[in-house]
């Protein structure tokens, strides 16, 4: 099938549901077909960027349809094994917003249900696309730091945003917070890591977010902050340091890694990647590249949205026979792994001691 062919539904149209829409609008050869949500609100926004489309109110009529070729999965968190239940099986490639689900039991039975699944199986870890980090993981790759040793990801930014029935105002279903929002970075320190996460240690609570709201007679349990360290088989380390309220910043991520040849380190949304080689730069005096996005729509994500789709589509058109199970960047293992290190370190933060990976996989 040729990708100037892809019909796209798009299931769960809440805020990043019409990211994909958007995103999706500016790639030639995609277009979106049919909207699935049982939120009348979310699906006439969506409709009213793509009105041609087919709207339902369940996402198994929009399968049922079939009106696509591909669908979007971008509903909560806490529905992700659900609806993939309803999709895998149909032949329909997907790509499902992060994370791959919220505890690694529903990832491995969303996985063992893909293994027959005759279609492209995606997880939505955009970060990896973003121009700085996609230059730095090249870098990396390229043997430009030596063999690596250490990583470290900050995340400096705004509290979570207000979503429909406030759903992820709770760790229940979130996943908590080290897996909704920092599978992106687990996920970028196994990109650039050339061993395998093995132990994680974290620190973190909610020290400013959320305390004065109330649902249902509930306060939100969401952390807002952490630091957390994930030890790799090869005696290499990882370090997250997340702050969610520290809006007033420069630099919302900042993404370093350091080897024995030198370091570096990529700053977002400053579009910069700097190179520091032992021996040859110093302190202050280093390398500096300017690495804009070059997607066609910027969004949400700075461009790793609309990129990520290009790599989907491309996958797409270049699937054979049996190409498929080989074709996903962003596999359903690379979803689970994400996910699993989050738990442990939500673990962690709950008990105060370190957790090792395989007792969470």
């Amino acid at each position: 099938m040729s990708v100037d062919d892809l019909r796209y539904g798009v299931i769960g149209t809440g805020m990043m549901g019409r990211e994909h829409i958007v995103n999706l609008s500016h790639l030639p050869g995609a277009r979106v077909t049919a909207l699935a949500d049982p939120h009348p609100p979310s699906l006439e926004a969506a409709a009213s960027l793509t009105p041609a489309a087919a709207r339902f109110s369940d996402h198994r009529d929009l399968i049922d349809a079939g009106l696509c070729d591909a669908v979007v999965v971008a509903t909560p968190n806490m529905t992700h094994a659900a609806v993939l239940d309803d999709v895998l099986g149909t032949g329909l490639h997907v790509l499902v917003e992060k994370p791959l689900c919220t505890d690694v039991a529903d990832c491995r039975r969303v996985i063992e249900a893909a293994t027959a699944h005759r279609g492209l199986v995606w997880v939505g870890l955009e970060y990896r696309y973003m121009a700085p980090f996609a230059r730095l993981i090249e870098e990396v790759h390229a043997g430009t730091a030596g063999r690596v040793r250490m990583a470290s990801l900050r995340e400096h930014r705004f509290p979570f945003l207000d979503k429909v029935g406030d759903w992820n105002r709770f760790a229940a279903n979130t996943g908590g917070t080290l897996v909704e929002k920092c599978c992106h970075f687990f996920d970028l320190m196994n990109r650039v890591m050339p061993g395998r996460p093995e132990q994680v240690y974290a620190s973190g609570g909610q020290m400013v977010n959320h305390l004065d709201e109330s649902y249902g007679g509930r306060t939100p349990d969401i952390i807002d902050s952490a630091y957390v360290i994930v030890d790799y088989d090869d005696g290499a380390r990882a370090l997250l340091d997340l702050c969610m309220f520290a809006d007033a910043t420069h630099d919302q991520q900042e993404f370093a890694v350091m080897g024995d040849a030198g370091k570096i380190e990529a700053l977002v949304p400053s579009g910069v990647v700097r190179i520091g080689l032992r021996g040859t730069h110093g302190i202050g005096r280093v390398s500096s590249t300017d690495v804009p996005t070059t997607a066609a729509y910027e969004g949400l994500h700075h461009g790793s949205s609309y990129v990520e789709h290009q790599h989907f589509l491309d996958a797409v058109d270049s699937l054979g026979a049996e190409g498929w199970r080989a074709s996903s960047e962003a596999s359903l293992q690379a979803g689970r792994l994400s996910v699993a290190m989050g738990v442990a370190g939500n673990r962690s933060i709950a008990t105060g001691s370190a957790v090792r990976l395989a007792d969470v996989l």
